[in-house]
């Protein structure tokens, strides 16, 4: 039966004997009274309190890897203007570290990008217009020449300093975009990049994959890169910096220009448009 507004019930013509009561509500834990009625008498049941009843909410844990998985599928949607690949930035306040398999498939995912290539003609061009490495001389045969040695290097360089030795040596490829603080903290912080970077667990360490990488990159450099009147190791150690000088423009534009020029859905940690005014 349904008690009334007060919570009183009544049972009547209830045979003599042993009895059980049974109280349930929606949202409340059931609770029981039991007793024993003798011929003739009324019994009154004690008041009965129910308690809520307790809430279980399933909690999925997601593995790192999962995470990470998805985070680097938003990642390689990065576009400045919705052309230019801008995959190693991640706006995520915690990104999860990534695998060494997500290391190196974004290392080659960025080096065959088609924008890659054509940015790399671009500059292969300019460099013959030039005559930049006149060793290499002039026509189709030289243009080859020039835009096989920048690829190469491109390349190259992603690999080792972004992918290979970011494997070996745990650490965190991508550029941690900050956006909060004072513009001088910003600005050390990217400038930084090159030299301090995210190990795999969490902590801050010195950037040995990159500044390695660089330096490795430079070298093997020195295999397609004229040296007439230069020493291997000069041409090796200037290539290296100029890709440690380059990583830490690069990160200063992401603190400061790029991300205002990527598209808002790839855009972490944007609040969303407010909703058109309804007529």
């Amino acid at each position: 039966m349904l008690t009334g507004d007060e919570g009183q019930y009544l049972f009547a013509d209830v045979a003599p004997g042993a009895f059980h009561v049974t109280v349930t509500a929606q949202g409340f834990e059931t609770q029981s009274v039991s007793g024993i009625l003798r011929a003739g008498d009324t019994y009154f049941v004690p008041q009965i309190v129910l308690n809520l009843a307790t809430v279980v909410t399933e909690v999925r844990v997601r593995p790192p890897q999962e995470v990470a998985e998805q985070e680097v599928h938003e990642e390689e949607k990065q576009r400045v203007l919705g052309v230019i690949p801008n995959f190693y930035v991640t706006y995520e306040p915690n990104p999860a570290p990534l695998t060494r398999k997500q290391k190196l498939e974004l290392a080659w995912k960025s080096s065959v990008d088609p924008v890659t290539f054509a940015g790399i003609a671009f500059i292969a061009a300019f460099e013959q217009a030039g005559n930049s490495y006149p060793e290499f001389g002039q026509g189709m045969q030289g243009y080859g020449k020039r835009y096989g040695a920048f690829y190469a290097n491109v390349a190259t360089g992603t690999f080792l300093g972004d992918g290979i030795m970011p494997s070996l040596f745990k650490q965190d490829p991508r550029y941690f975009y900050r956006g909060t603080g004072s513009k001088k903290s910003r600005l050390l912080h990217a400038l930084g990049a090159p030299f301090v970077c995210a190990g795999d667990n969490g902590r801050q360490e010195v950037n040995y994959s990159y500044l390695i990488g660089s330096m490795g990159a430079g070298a093997i450099s020195t295999l397609y890169y004229p040296t007439k009147n230069r020493s291997v190791a000069g041409v090796a150690v200037e290539n290296g910096f100029i890709r440690i000088a380059e990583n830490s423009i690069s990160s200063a534009a992401q603190e400061f220009f790029i991300r205002k020029l990527a598209p808002r859905r790839h855009r972490g940690g944007d609040p969303p448009d407010p909703p058109a005014a309804q007529p």
